[in-house]
């Protein structure tokens, strides 16, 4: 798109269904290199991409010719197809529905960096429902109780 200019800060955190601590750490760079190949062959830049045992943070910049769900649905069911295919788990892997989104300026982009970067020392204290649900009132983003990610069966 010529003299199309744009710089949109996104970041995004998704979950394991039911939040099962499935994401184990000898193949968690494997997969977030994954996400953010994936990420990047869409055209848009990823910044850093973190997570834990049960989700997931992308921080990416997005083009503005592409929607926020497209991006989340080829990551998602990309990245599920590669662990399925790969055998990292013994049984069929699937990501939650929905996922979170929320946007930055430029001056948030180190601090950003920093809390993704740390997710591991930050998950030691913050559960990730308490942390979820944190981001929405931070963004004041409506949200109903009954449709926050789905608690572990």
């Amino acid at each position: 798109m010529a003299n199309t200019y744009h710089q949109i800060y996104i970041q995004t955190i998704f979950a394991v269904k039911y939040r099962k601590a499935t994401i184990h750490k000898s193949w968690r760079p494997k997969l977030l290199k994954v996400i953010g190949n994936l990420i990047n062959e869409m055209g848009n830049r990823c910044i850093i991409i973190n997570g834990v045992e049960d989700h997931i943070h992308c921080f990416f910049t997005l083009k503005p010719n592409m929607s926020i769900s497209e991006v989340m649905q080829k990551v998602k069911s990309k990245s599920s197809k590669w662990i399925n295919e790969s055998n990292f788990v013994n049984h069929k892997f699937e990501w939650q529905k929905g996922f979170g989104c929320f946007s930055y300026g430029k001056s948030q982009v180190p601090n950003v960096y920093k809390y993704i970067q740390n997710q591991e020392a930050h998950h030691r204290q913050w559960d990730f429902i308490k942390e979820y649900v944190a981001f929405l009132k931070k963004f004041e983003i409506d949200f109903d109780e009954n449709y926050i990610f789905h608690k572990p069966i």
